[in-house]
């Protein structure tokens, strides 16, 4: 997963991040997933300084450079980010009302690790809220929708052949999956689509870790799409649903795995 790069030509002192040795370098695509869920395809605006660095916290966060639990300290954000701890405060709460971390006035802040069940209950409300989304592209029958349907799955036909597809796989799915919620016309559905689907990120792409769960997988948008064109909302709703739950229930099967796995159910 490529580092977020949003920042470009920065001067030190000019309210904006300059990079410093060691810190991720900036490039031209903005390609980094807390981005895409701000601002989708359109084009980037001027970034604050506590936005930009939200941006690229987050990203570790989600893609576990910064693992569930961590605690992250202010100063060194701001060392490593050349900033006062005031734009580092900002950037966390950012990410604190993204659900991406959480912040203890005694202990300070910490990337969010969710319980299993904490897992479960996201998942399920993603999985509700999504089948509006699908209800909506099946009766609107767009020809925009089914290009962006046919080109996603595209992608996603060849990125589920690798036995190690490098998570490459469940960020696409994000992508289109965001694509396809902002296509469905409701911006308040896709705001809160949008942001569970962020803090659930990392436990999707463990789902869709093994080539079998990615190859179901394409099988599933495969069938959306032909529900989507033939305007059937019953069979897009049930697919979809279907969809984001087997990526649930594979996580959680492989959590509950891991050493202290079961203990983090509570």
């Amino acid at each position: 997963m490529a580092a977020i790069s949003v920042l470009r030509r920065v001067e030190t002192g000019s309210g904006r991040y300059a990079p410093g040795a060691g810190a991720d370098r900036p490039g031209d695509a903005a390609d980094g997933l807390v981005v895409f869920r701000w601002f989708g395809t359109t084009p980037l605006p001027t970034l604050s300084l506590p936005e930009q660095i939200a941006a690229r916290v987050g990203d570790r966060i989600v893609t576990e450079a910064i693992p569930p639990g961590s605690r992250i300290i202010e100063q060194a954000i701001a060392d490593e980010f050349r900033a006062s701890r005031g734009p580092v405060r900002e950037a966390l709460r950012i990410l604190e009302r993204e659900g991406l971390v959480r912040i203890d006035p005694r202990h300070g802040a910490r990337a969010t690790q969710l319980s299993l069940q904490e897992v479960r209950d996201i998942f399920e409300i993603r999985a509700e809220l999504y089948q509006a989304v699908a209800r909506r592209l099946a009766e609107a029958r767009g020809d925009a929708t089914i290009r962006l349907l046919e080109d996603g799955i595209r992608d996603l036909r060849r990125l589920a052949v690798p036995a190690d597809d490098r998570g490459r796989y469940a960020e696409k799915v994000f992508h289109l999956t965001l694509g396809c919620t902002r296509a469905a016309g409701n911006p308040l559905l896709g705001a809160m689509i949008t942001s569970l689907a962020l803090q659930t990120y990392r436990y999707s792409r463990l789902g869709l870790r093994s080539r079998t769960r990615r190859r179901q997988s394409v099988v599933s948008w495969l069938e959306s799409l032909a529900a989507i064109r033939d305007g059937d909302a019953e069979t897009a709703m049930a697919v979809s649903r279907w969809r984001i739950l087997a990526a649930r229930d594979e996580a959680l099967r492989l959590l509950a795995l891991e050493p202290g796995g079961m203990a983090r159910a509570g």
